[in-house]
């Protein structure tokens, strides 16, 4: 399958869905402890960034202090694609909806407060649809 550079087709497809789960932004020196899979890996000079299911950190006793839902948006994104993290970012912004973006090879990763990650997926398909024409 092709990547998708368009941003018209890239915003009018995206087709966010959200992942069950509640997911944690930790740090550790050295590897994920066992028993963590992390979901996203970060390396920083100061640690390793980790994304994992909150049972997971909570079990390897990882400290966290933000819980968060994670939406894949479904469309296959070029790594070069330009635009869609910008229209994305703006609308969940106008929303007052904070948003951590991960670009996968595949599809973009958004995690958003896990309390109001039901809101952010309906923003999501709303700017979906109205990028297709299908909305009122």
């Amino acid at each position: 399958m092709t990547a998708e550079r368009n941003l018209d087709r890239l915003v009018a497809g995206m087709r966010p869905e959200l992942n069950p789960g509640r997911y944690v932004f930790t740090t550790v020196d050295g590897p994920a402890p066992a028993g963590v899979a992390p979901v996203v890996t970060v390396a920083e000079p100061e640690g390793l960034t980790v994304v994992v299911r909150q049972e997971e950190a909570d079990g390897a006793g990882l400290a966290y202090d933000y819980v968060a839902g994670w939406i894949t948006l479904r469309v296959h994104s070029a790594l070069d694609a330009v635009g869609l993290t910008a229209v994305v970012a703006q609308g969940l912004a106008e929303a007052g909806l904070s948003c951590n973006v991960v670009a996968g090879f595949h599809h973009d990763h958004l995690f958003v407060e896990h309390a109001r990650a039901d809101e952010a997926l309906a923003v999501l398909r709303g700017i979906a649809d109205r990028a297709s024409g299908s909305a009122d």
